[in-house]
């Protein structure tokens, strides 16, 4: 099981990878507004965060609703493919494919989780990063047209819908599975202080995912110094997936809230040191803490806390990548549009909050 998640989880990551970055540009290319390329991609964090309330409501993340999401997210991919010159067309599409990267991604991690365990779970995980890189280096030389980025998009969709599938099959022979429906009672506000740092963390992240390219070539850093700063990120982010084991013997609240408080430090680095190459690449390598330990001491966190495991992180994902993604991105842009200097003082401000909110969590469970 453990070599078929890795292998998910590098054409998964690979599959966002082209998404996030390519497509925009690919959307571009096909003549689309910003205006337009704005509307699409703000519909996926929107989605992402509407789609696990519809599980408060009687649905369930099952093997049947799995299968579903992963058809969802190949219909969404390949009809980017005749959808690229309409609008409304690739709206459709792409709201297809929220919906299905939505819920595929919290069923796999509860497996992981339930087979690999929380202190390998990273060397497992960090076949993500490597696809997510491995992509982004290919695709940049070979985007000579729309057509071969969106075949790019659909290739990496089949291998994630391969994949999943076979883990699918797997598992629902397995003992190890959700609680049964009368047990599984799920209130996402039980621990509101936990919640909202997870809100707010991702919130800090809209400065960085969606302007820190323009942000530090604007103060004078060329664009092949900012993809090598990009990548050093990832590695640095691989590297903690691989030694990040032993640290998760320890408090996981503790974790959550030390981690939060070095992404606000990075952040104040990033705000106070734009043109500074060598400070820069000190805030990207803490990448390693800002995104792997966290995202790991965060899933394992929801995996132990709650009996609901695959609704939690759906919530996880939805709240956080989702509400927080959106805010994040609409907050990014109003700094730079109207205060650029404090972009990332505003990211600072909400890591700062969400290790408060951490912090307060893990008094309160003592």
């Amino acid at each position: 099981m453990a070599v078929l998640v890795a292998l998910f989880y590098f054409f998964y990551f690979a599959l966002i990878g082209v998404h996030i970055i390519f497509v925009p540009k690919i959307l571009s290319m096909s003549g689309m507004s910003a205006m337009e390329i704005g509307i699409i991609f703000a519909s996926a964090p929107l989605v992402r965060f509407a789609v696990p309330f519809m599980f408060l409501r009687g649905f369930r993340l099952d093997g049947r609703t799995f299968y579903l999401s992963l058809g969802l997210m190949a219909l969404g991919a390949v009809g980017f493919y005749p959808s690229l010159e309409h609008f409304w067309a690739l709206l459709s599409m792409n709201i297809l494919f929220g919906i299905g990267i939505a819920l595929i991604l919290p069923y796999v991690e509860v497996i992981a989780l339930e087979y690999i365990g929380r202190e390998k779970y990273g060397k497992i995980r960090l076949f993500g990063s490597i696809g997510f890189i491995a992509v982004a280096l290919v695709l940049v030389r070979w985007l000579s047209s729309p057509q071969i980025g969106i075949g790019f998009l659909i290739a990496m969709a089949l291998g994630t819908l391969l994949f999943g599938a076979v883990i699918g099959s797997k598992h629902k022979n397995s003992s190890v599975s959700e609680c049964d429906e009368e047990e599984c009672v799920f209130n996402p506000f039980s621990h509101i202080y936990l919640w909202v740092g997870f809100f707010l963390m991702q919130v800090s992240f809209g400065p960085f995912y969606n302007f820190f390219t323009i942000y530090i070539t604007d103060h004078g850093l060329s664009l092949d110094v900012t993809v090598w700063l990009w990548s050093f990120g990832v590695v640095a982010e691989i590297l903690m997936f691989y030694f990040q084991g032993s640290l998760l013997r320890r408090n996981l609240y503790v974790i959550l809230w030390i981690t939060a408080s070095i992404t606000a430090f990075r952040w104040l680095m990033a705000a106070l040191f734009p043109s500074s190459l060598p400070l820069l690449a000190l805030s990207q390598s803490l990448h390693a803490f800002s995104f792997a330990l966290f995202h790991t001491a965060a899933i394992s966190t929801l995996f132990s806390l709650y009996s609901a495991r695959r609704l939690s992180q759906q919530f996880f994902f939805g709240i956080s990548y989702g509400l927080g993604g959106f805010v994040g991105a609409l907050g990014a842009g109003l700094l730079y549009q109207y205060v650029p200097t404090y972009l990332f003082i505003g990211g600072a401000i909400a890591a700062l909050g969400a290790a408060g909110a951490f912090y307060l969590h893990a008094r309160r469970v003592g």
